[in-house]
């Protein structure tokens, strides 16, 4: 009886570490002033981004917190596969359109997470106006973003490991660029 309960228990943990993500991707800040269009890709790329945060954070972690991220990332390709069902996508589509996200997260993830590395803020700056707006676009300011990003890559490399393997890890709020030009 004591597998079951710990499951549930982690199940919580997990719908508790996914909800302060998706919290986090919804503030609509993104979306009124650091250019992330309000849109169905644009909310993916937006919860993607704030994934790869928390990937960024838990690869340094032990392997109870590596367990955790892997339940996290399942939870947000389950959310996302729900998500296509409810867009209107036919059961036939839906495994093609989830490999094409896989891949676009997956490599964003690598792009991400090398600039993150680097404390390339222009690098990465470019890499999500490009992935937010297009290769083929006008390239668009997401500078703020980028600033927004690099700031929580050193918030969570302080965060303690206890925060991690608990599903306490937190992100910085962003503000509107008035207040923080201001």
């Amino acid at each position: 009886m004591g597998l079951f309960s710990r499951r549930r228990g982690n199940r919580q943990v997990v719908q508790r570490q996914y909800g302060v993500i998706t919290t986090t991707a919804r503030q609509p800040c993104f979306y009124t002033d650091y250019n992330v269009p309000d849109t169905v890709m644009g909310r993916f790329e937006m919860l993607s981004s704030v994934m790869i945060l928390f990937l960024w954070r838990t690869a340094k972690s032990s392997d109870s917190g590596k367990q955790l991220s892997q339940e996290v990332v399942d939870a947000f390709f389950l959310d996302i596969d729900y998500s296509i069902r409810e867009l209107g996508v036919g059961d036939n589509s839906v495994p093609k359109r989830m490999k094409k996200l896989a891949g676009m997260f997956y490599g964003r993830l690598e792009r991400y997470v090398r600039c993150l590395q680097d404390r390339d803020l222009g690098q990465l700056a470019i890499a999500l106006s490009q992935n937010f707006h297009g290769v083929e676009s006008e390239p668009v300011d997401m500078a703020e973003l980028a600033r927004w990003m690099l700031a929580n890559a050193d918030h969570l490399a302080r965060m303690d490991e206890v925060m991690v393997e608990t599903g306490m890890v937190s992100f910085l709020v962003p503000e509107s660029t008035e207040v923080a030009r201001g």
